[in-house]
């Protein structure tokens, strides 16, 4: 590689092998040469101040400010259980009647399926 390489951070000029921070020990380098460390459990960038020691400052962060919550990781997806007596199942999502406004799952979701006496309505069986 013939082309010479200027520095982004002092803007002296190297050839490929001097071109990198460290080779050329340059004194600008802090300005360009900036990396911030994420928390590994709520993944939050941490603002780490010059001189300071980032593992120091993460291990700050989990003890006082880290809004990761263990409990979340295992919440329950199936949380709708069906109202039908004698049915166990839970849904994702809630399927509501109508008419009773009871919750079911897809199996006694219709109003003919779980004995609905929401209305006084005759139900059709269509």
């Amino acid at each position: 590689d013939f082309l010479p390489l200027k520095c982004d951070a002092c803007g002296e000029v190297f050839c490929k092998d001097h071109i990198r921070y460290d080779d050329h020990k340059c004194s600008s380098a802090y300005k360009k040469n900036v990396q911030v460390p994420v928390c590994p459990l709520c993944n939050t960038p941490i603002p780490v101040q010059k001189g300071e020691i980032p593992d120091i400052v993460v291990g700050a962060h989990i003890d006082k400010d880290c809004k990761y919550n263990p409990a979340q990781q295992k919440q329950k997806i199936f949380t709708n259980k069906c109202l039908k007596p004698g049915c166990k199942r839970k849904e994702m999502m809630k399927l509501l009647c109508e008419q009773c406004g009871g919750n079911f799952c897809i199996k006694h979701r219709h109003p003919l399926d779980h004995d609905c006496i929401g209305s006084s309505q005759p139900i059709s069986k269509a």
